[in-house]
């Protein structure tokens, strides 16, 4: 049995899918609320709270494998309860900046649930994406109202994944054998900066969608109040502030795990089309 956290979410609701459509057998997906989950038929819906790790002995019942999305619990207790439940293998999802920026708040974070899972006594898969795809809904409402972005560090590319690609990498780690013990850093194909990224948009919808490039100043100006300032300032420096040579670097990873490459933002545009028009 398969148990996939944050299974309605981004990540989640890709690896649901895609292990049951592989034929995965006994795939869970978790969600705080049952009646509003639907997910496709064969797979088990369950309720818990990884917020509330007592809540989750039910869902782990019979369980062997999890998926897990930190930073939404006492990610300490959560692995301790599957630990006792008896699962064997955990595939985590953390972050590039572990390596790329460990200085920083979050990443320090994922770090330390990093070394959480190792120390557990459970086989683990460590999965460290680089920013994702969809991060390009924050600006969903200001394209659909107004066909254009107010953004920093406009010509700065970082490699976006999409997050299938992740699900997929995960798919692999938790169905086949010769995973185990491993860490994937995961990035898309190539660089795309924010105006390429519009640019994919703007085709997906039809239109030009126009770029105009502010300081990181009115930029944390109007993150801050949403993130908090040590947030903002911590997204900033990712977006294009204080980026590195491994941050930028594009990793051939979801290939060598799954067999097929990465998918191109301009795909996850496509496919993500509607939440822009």
């Amino acid at each position: 049995m398969i148990l996939v956290t944050g299974a309605t979410g981004n990540i989640g609701s890709a690896l649901v899918r895609q292990l049951n459509g592989f034929g995965a057998s006994r795939v869970r997906g978790l969600t705080r609320d049952a009646a509003r989950a639907s997910f496709a038929d064969g797979v088990e819906v369950v309720e818990g709270d990884l917020a509330r790790p007592a809540s989750l002995k039910p869902a782990l019942d019979g369980v062997r494998s999890l998926f897990l999305v930190p930073g939404m619990g006492a990610d300490a207790d959560v692995l301790t309860t599957a630990r006792q439940a008896g699962v064997e293998h955990v595939v985590l999802v953390s972050s590039i900046t572990v390596r790329t920026h460990p200085h920083l708040p979050a990443a320090a974070g994922n770090l330390a649930v990093e070394r959480l899972l190792q120390d557990s006594g459970m086989s683990w898969t460590i999965l460290r994406p680089t920013q994702f795809a969809s991060n390009a809904l924050w600006w969903a409402e200001s394209i659909r109202e107004h066909r254009s972005i107010r953004v920093p560090y406009a010509d700065i590319g970082l490699p976006a994944v999409h997050p299938a690609d992740i699900a997929a990498v995960a798919r692999t780690a938790l169905a086949e054998p010769g995973h185990r013990g491993r860490t994937y850093p995961l990035t898309g194909p190539e660089r795309t900066t924010p105006r390429q990224q519009a640019q994919a948009i703007g085709a997906a919808l039809g239109t030009e969608v126009s770029v105009e490039e502010i300081s990181r100043e009115e930029a944390h100006r109007q993150m801050a109040p949403f993130l908090g300032e040590q947030t903002a300032h911590a997204v900033l420096d990712l977006m294009g502030g204080d980026v590195n040579d491994e941050l930028l670097t594009v990793h051939d990873t979801v290939r060598q795990v799954t067999g097929s490459p990465a998918r191109p933002f301009a795909r996850w545009a496509a496919e993500n089309v509607a939440a822009f028009r």
